[in-house]
């Protein structure tokens, strides 16, 4: 039976070696989600506008949450809001289609010469360029309003790339795990919801209380919103040692979620 390295140099090679196969499958993905749609791509832009308007009615309004105690500006309140809703965007959407990833592709797994460990690489770049349009729209608005945004939005890639890794690594661990377990789709759901609450996305982690606080700074994706929006909305630069944690978990998540694909891919076509 045929062996797949697991080593994290493997996995690096073989984004760099299937890049073009990647970009081609990205490229296919985003054409097929509007496809004989009315509005086409456009919908990448309405969507997080409809979703932000909603969310910020509820949150502002509703349950008169602030960011700013001595402000209540909804512009403000929104576009902070904004910033935690496309970097959990990215992961949401990833997560979300891991655990069907391998099912919904079975003409992949019999095709020996297809490098299935990419798959996974081509949903987190799909995720990333809405969230990169929905992104334009941020600034679109931040300079209506505000004007020029920050110099430490050039820090953003180096935000979010930690977060890509984390994703594709468990994506990596929940596409492999679908295929023989497959309730997996069933308990996302659930849990991608629960994570969305225990993100500092609708409040700032200040207005959590002391007693629950440690369940928001145990969740991966809190330093990362947290550090999004000190680079684009508040102007500050990233916290060297939270950044460098990030990168270190995401990367060992990412090498991890990587070996057990490779160790686990043997049996693909026995199950499927």
């Amino acid at each position: 039976m045929k062996q797949f390295p697991a080593s994290p140099s493997e996995m690096l090679s073989s984004l760099i070696r299937n890049r073009e196969l990647i970009l081609v499958c990205v490229k296919r993905e985003v054409q097929l989600r509007y496809k004989g749609s009315f509005l086409g791509i456009a919908w990448s832009f309405v969507l997080p506008l409809c979703m932000l308007a909603v969310y910020t009615f509820i949150f502002s309004e509703v349950f008169k949450a602030r960011w700013n105690p001595v402000s209540d500006s909804k512009t403000e309140f929104a576009l902070i809001l904004f910033v935690g809703l496309i970097v959990f965007s990215i992961f949401s959407e990833s997560i979300s289609r891991a655990p069907s990833l391998i099912v919904s592709n079975v003409n992949y797994v019999k095709k020996v010469v297809f490098p299935l460990e990419i798959l996974p690489w081509v949903i987190v770049a799909n995720a990333v360029f809405h969230a990169c349009i929905s992104m334009l729209v941020w600034l679109a608005a931040y300079l209506l309003f505000f004007g020029l945004p920050h110099w430490t939005i050039v820090f953003l890639p180096i935000v979010i790339l930690p977060l890509v890794f984390l994703v594709v690594g468990m994506s990596w661990f929940l596409s492999s795990l679908g295929v023989y377990l497959r309730d997996v789709g069933q308990f996302i759901g659930v849990a991608i919801t629960a994570l969305m609450f225990l993100s500092p996305i609708f409040f700032p982690l200040k207005a959590i209380p002391a007693t629950y606080r440690y369940l928001f700074y145990a969740n991966p994706l809190t330093p990362i919103i947290e550090i999004s929006r000190d680079v684009l909305y508040w102007g500050k630069i990233p916290d060297a040692l939270t950044l460098g944690i990030a990168w270190i978990t995401s990367a060992v998540i990412c090498w991890l979620g990587f070996a057990w694909f490779q160790k686990t891919r043997k049996g693909f076509a026995d199950v499927l």
